[in-house]
């Protein structure tokens, strides 16, 4: 995209205002107004896994606010229950306009798993987060993007997945991070992270400033969809929302 410069008409401006982080309306994963979007405007979704974790989790959630962006967290349960600090950050987290939604309770593959098995995993996480930040529907994001028929079928909820991934697991690399997805990041991608890592901190905030100063407005993955005129339904995997192009797996 080089220096090419978005644009947000008004009327997008408006109706992000009244979604994005001090509005002071929570977005657990409802309640995202639809709006119609012109041919023109760059949206993009930060969205964070396997967190919480309060030594990085919390300084990110500053980093944003900050910047008055939102995110996306899809969160494991282990770290939640009996964690008091874990759950002030979600609920922090719904105060200030996330989303957030469900990546397990231990971080497992979906895949092969019985009826009791999965609900164990994802359904006691979302009861844990409904416990937590309130009634919401939780979306889910599988671990390592894997699923089967019948983790679709049981999902209760989208299934949202990512379209550019930086692999910031993998060497902690905080340049190689941020030009990893500066460099190849679309109109409408959902951009994958992981909270648990200082280096993933940092790149996110870089990859914050980046893309602001080359015109993208941050949103939500729920909001991202809303924006693009998108229902999504529970069973199906979405990768992005871009403009007039499928987003379905």
């Amino acid at each position: 995209m080089g220096g090419q410069r978005w644009w947000v008409p008004a009327l997008l401006a408006a109706a992000l205002a009244l979604m994005l982080p001090g509005g002071g309306e929570a977005l657990p994963a409802g309640g995202a107004a639809s709006v119609e979007l012109p041919e023109e405007g760059g949206l993009v979704a930060l969205t964070f896994d396997d967190g919480p974790r309060p030594a990085t989790t919390g300084r990110l959630l500053d980093g944003l606010a900050l910047r008055e962006l939102p995110a996306t967290f899809f969160l494991v349960g282990s770290r939640l229950a009996g964690d008091p600090e874990g759950q002030a950050l979600v609920r922090r987290m719904a105060a200030e306009g996330h989303q957030i939604g469900v990546h397990t309770f231990d971080h497992v593959m979906l895949t092969d798993l019985s009826r009791r098995d999965y609900d164990a995993q994802v359904g006691r996480t979302r009861a844990l987060l409904g416990r937590i930040a309130g009634p919401g529907d939780y979306w889910l994001r599988p671990p390592y993007g894997i699923t089967d028929r019948a983790a679709e079928q049981w999902a209760g909820s989208p299934l949202v997945l990512w379209s550019v991934d930086p692999e910031d697991w993998r060497d902690r690399d905080i340049h190689r991070i941020v030009s990893a997805v500066t460099e190849h990041v679309k109109d409408g991608d959902i951009i994958l992270l992981h909270d648990i890592y200082d280096s993933s901190v940092d790149a996110a905030l870089a990859i914050a400033d980046d893309l602001t100063a080359r015109g993208f407005t941050f949103v939500t993955v729920e909001q991202l969809a809303a924006l693009r005129g998108v229902s999504p339904q529970a069973g199906v995997k979405y990768h992005k929302f871009p403009v007039n192009h499928g987003n379905r797996m």
